[in-house]
């Protein structure tokens, strides 16, 4: 009997459907944490003492310079070996977490230190507390430098996602391949899993277009 794509594409909907779900979720927790830790490196990166700073600078920069790939398979082979033992998904997100983290770290760095000094001189000269400059001075205007490079992380990290397949973690290329393994069907099923991404990143992509004119400092 001719196979036809939606028959096969019914026949592997639940395995799809978990690669897709797997995808989000990863992304997801990567992005947030890439986010929060980023935010935080980069004050330290900023504002932290010496030896603080120098740590944080050798953390940036050597996660900045591996490839995402080689950070995956240590997170989950090299982990193993020293006697960590940890599961692929778990591997995965700690791997793309602190890759991302890095990047976003330098971009807060750099959002912050384009800041003219006058303004950080000002809060203070009326009394101010860090917090207080942090949140109502820096804060505001460095969300404004760091919307697109931000998203721009943020579309890499999905798109690395689709490394973690190497290591067994059943996202939406590892199924793809197993659905293409039995039906043959390659250029339906990529094509398919090709519009998942470009939905997902198109999504973020105008998410960070409405947030950029939303707080740039033209509106148009």
């Amino acid at each position: 009997m001719q196979r036809t794509y939606l028959g096969e594409l019914m026949k592997a909907k639940w395995s799809l459907l978990q690669g897709f779900i797997t995808t989000m979720e990863i992304s997801a927790i990567v992005i947030v944490i890439g986010l929060i830790a980023g935010m935080i490196g980069g004050l330290l990166l900023v504002y932290g003492p010496k030896p603080v700073r120098l740590l944080m600078r050798l953390y940036v920069d050597v996660l900045r310079g591996i490839p995402v790939l080689v950070l995956i398979l240590f997170s989950y082979y090299g982990l193993a070996l020293l006697g960590v033992n940890i599961s692929a998904y778990t591997a995965g997100v700690v791997a793309l977490a602190g890759f991302c983290s890095a990047h976003m770290s330098e971009t807060f760095r750099g959002a912050i230190d384009s800041i003219p000094v006058g303004q950080t001189e000002a809060a203070k000269a009326i009394g101010l507390t860090f917090q207080q400059r942090f949140v109502y001075v820096l804060l505001p205007q460095a969300a404004r430098r760091i919307v697109p490079p931000a998203i721009n992380t943020a579309v890499e990290m999905v798109k690395g996602t689709t490394l973690l397949s190497i290591i067994g973690v059943l996202d939406v290329l590892l199924a793809t391949q197993q659905t293409i393994a039995r039906n043959y069907m390659v250029i339906e099923f990529y094509a398919t899993a090709m519009l998942f991404y470009f939905v997902l990143n198109f999504t973020l992509s105008r998410m960070g277009a409405y947030f950029e004119r939303r707080f740039g400092f033209i509106r148009y």
